[in-house]
């Protein structure tokens, strides 16, 4: 069977990979002028650049973490961002250290006192409807002020009154004197950048990769072809928004190579004061332990932006409404196009991380292949 994958990101590599595995013909369709999707690295300086923001991998699915290794080793890089809030530095994840910094607590005991106290002077309850009441739930008033407010705002480009509670749940709070960010048992960074494992999977003869081609040029043609499609852009666009567009949140990237070994010690730094317009700065260097021209570093500023037609898309905004309209759009591809799957971030409209990403596409695989 002949398969066209609309993406070369993680999703839509993995199933090509696997379809050509067992001697299926794949052509894959990307519109940039690279493949590796979101997670596309390139070396400058010796420095190997996230082009599209920092992207750990971190899984607890030891089965999950040896497929990804089977295309690079990886290093044992622990993630432990910090915050920047007016010039004040703090610890993440929320952590005894943060609470330390804040409140001058050395006891977890006397961190959770702290934290129910301020939940009581604000009548906080243990079901919180969005948020801003989750995130004081958990951390107190205090540190949602300082490190999440400002920072989820800016990235959302919405108050934190109306953000699902469930988005600020991804994150750790822990009352050890721990900075790892992830729970996850296996993280880290591909040696050598995410682009050579893409190219890794999609190395293969029966895989046809067409750079700077996008898929809607040529859609009617593709859709009358007797191939099956995997499609991992955005699903409203493919249905040309006849149910109305769904939310998306899209970033800008200001990436600068700069003379000096080291610009801010870390590899994350989150500002997250409201002023600041951006959210972060990641220096590439730190993710593979100084690598690189040693005189020299890339940083890159992240600017949130709001999405519209034209915009790249990044984070699907998963609230009430939005799910409501991509099951719409669901019953419509059933109903529509039974010879499209779609998948990824885009396709399923879900905020998956990596090792998400992988497995999603392997449930594809089983149930194609």
């Amino acid at each position: 069977m002949k398969y066209v994958v609309v993406g070369s990101g993680l999703f839509g590599s993995v199933f090509a990979h696997e379809a050509a595995k067992r001697g299926h013909n794949v052509v894959v369709l990307e519109k940039r002028n690279h493949v590796g999707g979101n997670i596309y690295t390139k070396e400058i300086e010796g420095i190997q650049v996230h082009e599209y923001g920092a992207h750990i991998f971190h899984t607890n699915n030891k089965d999950i973490w040896t497929y990804i290794n089977n295309f690079s080793d990886f290093n044992n890089y622990i993630n432990s961002p910090i915050a920047n809030y007016k010039d004040e530095i703090y610890n993440l994840p929320f952590n005894m250290n943060t609470f330390n910094k804040l409140w001058g607590v050395i006891k977890p005991e006397d961190a959770k006192s702290k934290i129910e106290s301020q939940k009581k002077e604000l009548n906080i309850n243990n079901n919180p409807s969005n948020l801003e009441e989750q995130a004081i739930s958990l951390v107190g008033i205090d540190v949602y002020k300082k490190l999440v407010k400002g920072y989820t705002e800016k990235q959302w480009g919405k108050s934190a009154k109306n953000l699902p509670a469930f988005i600020i749940r991804r994150l750790p709070v822990r009352f050890t004197y721990d900075n790892n960010y992830f729970n996850d048992t296996y993280q880290g960074i591909p040696i050598g950048g995410y682009t050579p494992i893409i190219e890794k999977m999609l190395d293969s003869k029966l895989i046809d990769v067409k750079l700077n081609t996008d898929f809607f040029d040529h859609r009617n043609e593709y859709l009358n072809s007797n191939c099956k499609i995997i499609f991992t852009g955005m699903i409203d666009q493919f249905f040309d928004y006849k149910l109305g567009e769904l939310e998306y949140r899209s970033l800008k990237f200001d990436t600068r190579v700069l003379n000096q070994n080291n610009y801010q010690g870390n590899a994350v730094v989150n500002y997250t004061d409201s002023e600041t317009k951006f959210t972060r700065i990641i220096e590439h260097k730190h993710f593979e332990f100084g690598k690189g021209n040693k005189n020299m570093t890339v940083v890159t500023k992240e600017f949130p932006q709001k999405w519209h037609r034209g915009c790249e898309p990044y984070y699907p905004i998963n609230d009430k409404n939005n799910k409501v309209l991509y099951s719409q759009y669901v019953k419509m591809a059933k109903k529509e196009q039974p010879n499209v799957v779609f998948g990824g971030r885009l396709g399923q409209y879900r905020y998956y991380n990596m090792d998400q990403t992988i497995m999603a596409a392997l449930q594809i695989v089983k149930r194609e292949l």
